[in-house]
Parts: structure tokens; C-alpha cells; sequence
């Protein structure tokens, strides 16, 4: 539907033309009204109409001053129909050389503007469709070259060529922005337009479909970007459609410096699509948050090696420098979530390792204080965070003592530590002083297995993991692991996972990621 404008000062002219025609037969709707000139250039900055029925006779800006002042000050105005009482050859004459698509005379019958609005719609629509012809050879034309620059095409010819096209100085400082939204790329890349306009466009379209925007900063401020941005974020949001992430590179000088911004704002874009976030982000917040992850973790693993130690009178202090080193570096609530997630991993395991409950300590502090993900502020997750560590840190203490004569535990605990070594059933009975064969009943009464067999599912556990996460050859994955010849360990391997180590390396790479 194409939008219609009217205007006059007369209530009762108003209220025909609304109820006169049906205007959506003939492809319009009505928009919006105004009783005069200067209101109804406001409406029009606004509102966009393709077409405008104004009257000549109105105070402060007639008719035709309003007809001027939107084809002198407008980059696109609206056709305009002029609806007059005055069958005067001057009027006529001025909305002639004003480009006045159409002249009706009041009072006018509902056949003179049907009449009317077919032409004007055939004429609109054709040039609608030139101007998106063109709109779209531009943008061909701009991608093409912008597109070769982000794929490390160097050659000054090229530069040159970019530079003139694109309206840019050799030395001018840009940034880049990058934006992935579901639906048509075409329409995407109308939305990043609107809000990032520019003479000429300088709009791409990546391989992945996210649509790219480069700004010379002196147009663009960064505070400025940052703000529409966040504006085009809010109108692209559909909590029914993949999250909507808007990245914003760093700036750099020079036209050869496009590829490198557009990989910073795709390394951002990269990033938070694996965290499975959306919203507006900085290149710069992400090198600040790496070192700011790289403290958060170091804290939250010297706060682990506390508590497994139950050195209870430090857990405060270290709690408080914890949540304290994610506070200073600005990470998000749902970051600072996953370290906890992590710390809660850890101290359960070592529970479990230590033949504790870590289930009962979780039902117990999900009870009082619910999941961690249910957590709206820092405060919540601090007192969460303190009690997790000092309950787990009783529970280790009372553990320990209880463990303390306990061989086949610490046996055991060995084996997890060790069993990338060589270990032999009978070299473990001597190191703790026991029988060969009265261990081996004891240590599968304890962990239901045999002994070779569970020391086996330990290796080939880690070698599932080293498979998964590294490049490592399969030979060295084998030594690593505690199998020296490579033959053996792929005969356990297939054995124990019903494929070879080379097929489940390839089933891992081809699965999804996260």
C-alpha cells in the first residue's frame, strides 16, 4: 500500500475525500491529516507519503509554498495533487512550474479523483521500481567492491576506484558495522540504510547473508553509532526469530583498512553468536573482556583450591575478590553465571571424587536459593556464591577425616590422577602395602569394575576429549593417554566406543556447533 497525505483547512473537505473514495482499491491508505501547511511538512518529514492532496488556500504556508518547500528541501518529496476552489490560470500556471502532478478543481466528484488516482498509481509504481532498479545496481555495484576489499584483494587500481565510488579520502578514519537478523538480506539491508544514512550507500552483504555497513568517522562519531545502532537493534528484535546482533569494529585509517575492520566486527558477531547472545557490541569491550575473563578465572580458581583445601577462614576474602574482578570488568550477568557454573562443577566433582553427596548440597542450596540462572543482580549471586563454597568446604573437611584411613579410597584417587602412567594392579598393591588379589576384589566391590577395565574407560575417556578439542595425531593422543603402542590403543578404542578414533574425530568435526 502506498501512504496518502490530506490536507486543508476545511474539516468538512477532510472528511470527503476520507470517505468518498476507497482508497485501498486504487493501492493507497491514508496516513495522516493536516489543517495546514506547516503542519503537514512536518507530517511529511515524518510519515514519507508517496502522495499528497493539499489545498492552496490555508494560513502561515499555502498549498504551494508547501509544494516548494518539499521539493527544495527533500531528497525524495511526494507527487502532489492540487485540490483548489480557484479556477485561476496564475495558480494554475505556479503549480505547474512547482512539477503539481495533478490540478482538481472543488467541488470535484468521486469519479475525477478515482480518475486520478489510477494514473498517479501506474506512475508511482513505475517509478518506484526505476528507483529500485537503480537502488539495486548501486548496491551491486558498491558490494562488489567492497566485497573485494574484505577478501584481501590489494591492488591501488582497486583503491582508487573504491575511494571514487565511495566518496572516501585516502586517509579517512572509518568503522565498520556489521549486522545478522533473520529474513530477506534485501530488507535487512533497507533497515541498516534507514538508520545509517549515507550518499552514496556503502552497504554489502557478506557469504553468511549479515549485511555490513562502512561509516568514515567524522560523519559517524562513535557515540553516534553506537546509538543507532542500539535503535536498529530494538527494531529488528523478534523474541520468535534468531537473536539479532549488531557489531562495531574499532577505527582505522585508510581504505585498505576495510578488511581489517570488517574482521573485527565479525570476530565480535562470531563470538556472541556462540554464547548465544544478541544485542549491540563493541571490538573494543571484547579485547578489554578477554583480559577481564582471563582475571575472572584465575580468581574463581584460586577460590576452588580454598575450598577443596576447607581453609575456611580465607573463603570470604576470596569470594569478595571474585565477584569483585568480573565487577571491575564490566562482564555481564550471564558471564559471571557461567563462572559460578564452573565452580559448582568443580566442587561437585571433587565431592563426588571424595564419595560424598554432591546432589544433596545442590537440592540443598537450589532450595533456599533457586537455580543461578534465576538470578537478576550480583548481590544474589554473591551471597549464592559464599554459601556454595563454605557448605561445600564442610562437607570436603568431614569427608577427609572420614577418607583418612580409608586405602582403596585413596587408591582410587591415584588411579584418576595417575592413569596416564604406567599402572599395574600389582605395583599399586605394593605402594599401599596390600594384597594383589585382595585389592583387585576390593577396588571392584568399590567402583563396580574390574580394575583394567576401569582404568581403561579412564583413558579412553580423555582421548574422546582430546579428540573432540584439539588436533592432536592419533599416536600422540595414544601416548598421551598411557598407551604406548597406537595399535593397542585403537583396538580399546573401538572396543569400548564401537568406532575407530580417526571416524570419531570426524563424526565430532561434523557435528554442529554450539
Amino acid at each position: 500500500m502506498m501512504n496518502v497525505l490530506l490536507v486543508d483547512d476545511e474539516p468538512w473537505v477532510i472528511e470527503g475525500l476520507r470517505t468518498m473514495v476507497n482508497w485501498r482499491n486504487f493501492g493507497f491508505q491514508i496516513c495522516g491529516e493536516a489543517s495546514s501547511g506547516s503542519e503537514a511538512f512536518s507530517m511529511i518529514q515524518e510519515l514519507k507519503p508517496e502522495l499528497v492532496l493539499t489545498d492552496i488556500n490555508m494560513p502561515v504556508i499555502n498549498g504551494l509554498e508547501l509544494i516548494e518547500r518539499s521539493n527544495q528541501k527533500l531528497a525524495r518529496p511526494p507527487k502532489f495533487v492540487i485540490l483548489s476552489g480557484y479556477d485561476n490560470f496564475d495558480y494554475a500556471l505556479t503549480a505547474m512550474q512547482q512539477r503539481v502532478t495533478e490540478y482538481l478543481l472543488k467541488p470535484f466528484d468521486e469519479e475525477e479523483i478515482e480518475a486520478v488516482l489510477i494514473r498517479l498509481r501506474t506512475k508511482i509504481q513505475e517509478e518506484l521500481k526505476a528507483e529500485q532498479c537503480h537502488s539495486r545496481m548501486q548496491f551491486l555495484f558498491t558490494n562488489n567492491l567492497l566485497i573485494r576489499l574484505i577478501q584481501g584483494e590489494d591492488n591501488e587500481s582497486l583503491k582508487l576506484q573504491a575511494a571514487k565510488a565511495l566518496l572516501l579520502q585516502k586517509d579517512s578514519k572509518l568503522r565498520c558495522v556489521v549486522v545478522e537478523a533473520s529474513g530477506p538480506s534485501d530488507a535487512l539491508a533497507g533497515r541498516v540504510k534507514k538508520y545509517f544514512k549515507q550518499e552514496p550507500d556503502r552497504i554489502f552483504e557478506d557469504s553468511a547473508g549479515r549485511i555490513g555497513v562502512i561509516l568514515p568517522d567524522d560523519e559517524f562519531p562513535s557515540c553516534r553509532v553506537h546509538e543507532l545502532s542500539v535503535q536498529l537493534h530494538r527494531e529488528l528484535e523478534d523474541p520468535s526469530s534468531q537473536p539479532v546482533i549488531v557489531t562495531i569494529s574499532g577505527v582505522l585509517q585508510g581504505i585498505e583498512s576495510i578488511r581489517e575492520l570488517y574482521l573485527q566486527a565479525l570476530e565480535v558477531n562470531k563470538c556472541k553468536r556462540c554464547q548465544g547472545r544478541e544485542g549491540v557490541y563493541l571490538y573494543r569491550d571484547l579485547r578489554q573482556g578477554g583480559k577481564s575473563q582471563e582475571l575472572a578465572k584465575e580468581k574463581f580458581k584460586e577460590l576452588t583450591e580454598l575450598v577443596t583445601a576447607s581453609r575456611i577462614n580465607k573463603i570470604h576474602a576470596a569470594v569478595e575478590a571474585a565477584l569483585d574482578s568480573m565487577l571491575e570488568g564490566m562482564l555481564d550477568l550471564k558471564e559471571a553465571i557461567s563462572h559460578v557454573a564452573d565452580l559448582e562443577w568443580s566442587l561437585c566433582r571433587r565431592i563426588g571424587e571424595m564419595n560424598g553427596d554432591p546432589d544433596a548440597l545442590m537440592r540443598k542450596l537450589h532450595d533456599g536459593h533457586g537455580a543461578i540462572d534465576s538470578f537478576g543482580n550480583y548481590s544474589a549471586l554473591k551471597t549464592y556464591v559464599l554459601e556454595l563454597c563454605l557448605e561445600a568446604a564442610d562437607i570436603l573437611a568431614r569427608l577427609e577425616a572420614k577418607n583418612e584411613n580409608n586405602t582403596i579410597f585413596h587408591v582410587i584417587q591415584y588411579v584418576d590422577r595417575e592413569f596416564r602412567s604406567k599402572l599395574q594392579l600389582q605395583d599399586l598393591a605394593k605402594m599401599f602395602h596390600m594384597n594383589t588379589a585382595y585389592l583387585g576384589q576390593l577396588f571392584k566391590k568399590e567402583t563396580g569394575k574390574p580394575f583394567n577395565d576401569y582404568l581403561n574407560e579412564k583413558r579412553i575417556e580423555e582421548a574422546k576429549r582430546l579428540l573432540r578439542r584439539t588436533q592432536m595425531k592419533i599416536s600422540d593422543i595414544a601416548l598421551q593417554v598411557g598407551y604406548p603402542n597406537t595399535d593397542y590403543f585403537i583396538i580399546k578404542f573401538k572396543c569400548l566406543t564401537g568406532v575407530l578414533p580417526s571416524a570419531y574425530k570426524q563424526k565430532t568435526e561434523r557435528e554442529p556447533a554450539d
